[in-house]
């Protein structure tokens, strides 16, 4: 990898610069590609964005900034988008800074943010050194995310593809999935969940696989059938709902016959009964009945110790004695078959025995 140093004034960055969904981000007389395919799109706060500006301002030095060189004289950016966009869309009065966009400005401050240098080192190497020294050198501003990182490798008309429906703000996955997903399309959270779920967590293969496609189609008709299922499965929406691992319950239910109507009933139950402790997990416990995803509330030591001295120690399985330590607390009446998590419930029996009648 070649590397060397420049001077770069804020003006020439700005020189013909634009940004749209359609044509991207560019800038530097039509020179530079501020987001390639493989960058993260735009993440910063507004105390950051404005901190930028601010330094710009003040005369204080930026981070060093890498810009990639390619074999037709043009360049990308290879660290710095995030700082570059702010500068640029602050010079197009997109946003103020304390109550003063770039043309409220006098023409002696618009003077000094134009000539401010940036430094800039320009990299000319093969697209692995490239990628390589991308991941090595963008410690400035948010850490990369996984799917992020992966996205620097599997570029491609399929990913470009992928980003449209996944990875924009009030993109298509979010208007219809954000109830039932976690994190933030920008980040590519949304696009790594659809992934995780279509591929049954081998995301890089199936990127890899897909990564000359000309189209995400097969990934978003595959992330729409899943929300279809989830809204015909459980037309009934609850915050418990977002963050569960629909596309992993749809791969493996989508062949059944469910009743929303019977489900409802079951899971409205079970939101009320105190005895469960994870209620997220009630979506998971109605399609296979496993009571590891309720975490039942287990007998406090005072229920135990009240039970242990009525049997007298006395294993109410094997008959035998055991000291309180050896022994562990068991529901008289099982909780599927509406035993409570009491006192009045309780019995104590030896630990062999427990794991037994519990299958354990």
């Amino acid at each position: 990898m070649k590397i060397e140093l420049n001077k770069i004034p804020v003006l020439d960055l700005f020189d013909s610069y634009r940004n749209s969904d359609e044509e991207g981000v560019v800038g530097y007389g039509g020179k530079l590609n501020i987001r390639p395919k493989y960058q993260r799109e735009f993440v910063y706060k507004d105390e950051q964005r404005n901190a930028v500006i601010n330094t710009v301002r003040k005369g204080y030095p930026l981070n060093v900034m890498y810009w990639v060189k390619n074999e037709d004289g043009t360049y990308e950016v290879l660290d710095g988008q995030q700082r570059s966009i702010s500068i640029c869309e602050y010079l197009s009065d997109k946003f103020a800074i304390e109550n003063f966009k770039f043309c409220n400005l006098a023409n002696d401050q618009k003077e000094h943010i134009l000539n401010y240098e940036l430094m800039v080192y320009f990299c000319e190497g093969t697209d692995s050194a490239k990628l390589e020294w991308f991941e090595i050198v963008n410690i400035a501003g948010a850490v990369l995310t996984k799917q992020e990182l992966r996205n620097a490798v599997y570029t491609g008309a399929w990913l470009s593809d992928a980003k449209k429906q996944f990875s924009k703000t009030n993109c298509p996955a979010y208007l219809i999935g954000h109830k039932y997903l976690t994190g933030t399309a920008i980040r590519q959270d949304y696009l790594e969940t659809a992934l995780d779920w279509i591929s049954s967590g081998e995301i890089k293969e199936y990127m890899s696989e897909h990564q000359h496609d000309h189209t995400a189609n097969e990934l978003w008709s595959y992330f729409q059938s899943v929300i279809t299922w989830i809204e015909s499965t459980f037309p009934h929406y609850r915050k418990e709902m977002k963050g569960i691992d629909w596309g992993g319950l749809y791969n493996q239910q989508k062949g059944r016959n469910l009743d929303p109507t019977a489900l409802e009933k079951e899971i409205t139950r079970l939101m009320q009964d105190d005895d469960v402790g994870n209620k997220k997990g009630v979506y998971l416990y109605v399609l296979d009945n496993e009571e590891k995803h309720l975490n039942i509330r287990a007998f406090s030591d005072n229920m135990k110790r009240k039970a242990y001295e009525r049997q007298t120690g006395i294993c109410k399985s094997c008959n035998k004695h055991f000291e309180y330590e050896a022994m562990e607390g068991d529901h008289i009446d099982p909780w599927h078959s509406g035993g409570k998590t009491n006192s009045e419930n309780c019995q104590m029996l030896c630990k062999p025995c427990n794991r037994r009648k519990s299958g354990k």
